[in-house]
């Protein structure tokens, strides 16, 4: 079969690979949609001899598909040859506190097993995978959506969760790329009153088609002076920072109302403070590492429940043949959510 890998320096390409096989307690899945994922831009990015993958595996780590074959051990009520599924892109011991948890990437006695890193990834007609790795996809929702609910959008969800009860408050997304849209849709489903932030005309449109109540583009205005001009001078209680840029991080810290709670979620930016500036504040700073296999399925279920337009966040679907301009036009980080998809034989 072809498989994507990323060389480095922006450039990724079709390698061959043997179709995999599944082992005791492993399943092989029929890959529909794979997402591309903001953070595999960093390794799109990086110079050649710093690629973890180094052109050896298959990338990409928001997959959904149906199970293809089933290896020795594995229950029919685990995985059923034709179940549509999408893949938790994580795998640890399965024994620790952690893992049965459900948060393998936290593993406490092992590595944790990136998928689309450390093993072969979903930009590839077929994905070996751990049959504990799989949650169901809902018949509702399409295989884009289970992509994007891989990691993007339960990324999203995982945010959201850890900044707790949202209901009823005022949360400020800092970034309206595919996570930070996702979570400006699942946070006014879930009854908050979401302030969107982002430099991009586009985005913030989309934003507002997704239930934001107010908009601010940070290049035009300081996001800080708009978002205490909006809630009367009393700062926001909730902000989620998905853009991984500093500043936003540091406008995040400014705008929080006292026992406002801050969580981060973008990569590549960093968060400073003066202790001093913020100690009276009581306010609470946290950290979010995509979702639990658990959150990924509460995920999916509300999402189909409540009938929401994941699909609309993506501008962009490529066939796998494709894939070095998908990422060069990804790279851009000017439009929505990109997918590959694949034709059912």
């Amino acid at each position: 079969m072809k498989g994507a890998v990323f060389l480095g320096d922006r450039r990724v390409e079709l390698r061959d690979f043997p179709d995999p096989r599944p082992g005791p307690g492993e399943v092989v899945v029929a890959i529909r949609a794979s997402g591309l994922c903001g953070s595999d831009l960093h390794s799109y990015r990086d110079r050649p001899g710093q690629v973890t993958t180094s052109g050896k595996r298959v990338v990409g780590h928001e997959p959904a598909g149906v199970v293809h074959t089933v290896g020795p051990g594995v229950p029919d009520e685990v995985a059923a040859i034709g179940n549509r599924v999408m893949v938790h892109h994580y795998a640890g011991c399965t024994r620790c506190d952690h893992c049965r948890s459900g948060w393998p990437q936290m593993c406490s006695t092992a590595p944790t097993r990136v998928f689309g890193t450390h093993e072969h990834g979903a930009h590839a007609p077929f994905m070996r995978v751990p049959a504990v790795t799989l949650v169901p996809l809902d018949k509702k929702l399409n295989f884009s959506a289970g992509a994007a609910i891989g990691c993007g959008t339960g990324t999203a969800w995982g945010g959201l969760d850890r900044l707790g009860d949202v209901g009823g408050s005022t949360v400020a997304v800092f970034g309206q790329g595919p996570v930070g849209l996702s979570a400006t849709l699942l946070a006014t489903a879930r009854g908050a009153r979401v302030i969107a932030i982002d430099p991009e005309p586009a985005r913030l449109a989309k934003a507002q088609e997704f239930g934001a109540v107010a908009t601010i583009d940070p290049s035009s205005v300081r996001a800080t002076t708009a978002l205490r001009d909006l809630t009367d001078g009393a700062g926001v209680p909730l902000v989620l920072e998905t853009s991984g840029a500093t500043r936003a991080a540091g406008d995040g810290l400014a705008s929080l109302a006292p026992w406002g709670r801050m969580c981060v979620v973008g990569l590549g930016g960093e968060v400073h403070f003066d202790v001093l500036d913020m100690h009276r504040s009581q306010m609470t700073l946290m950290t979010s590492w995509s979702m639990s296999i658990v959150q990924q399925r509460q995920c999916a279920e509300f999402v189909a429940r409540n009938e929401l337009p994941v699909d609309a966040l993506f501008s962009h679907h490529w066939r796998l043949d494709q894939v070095v301009e998908a990422y060069e036009e990804f790279d851009k980080q000017s439009a929505g959510k990109g997918v590959i998809v694949f034709d059912e034989p």
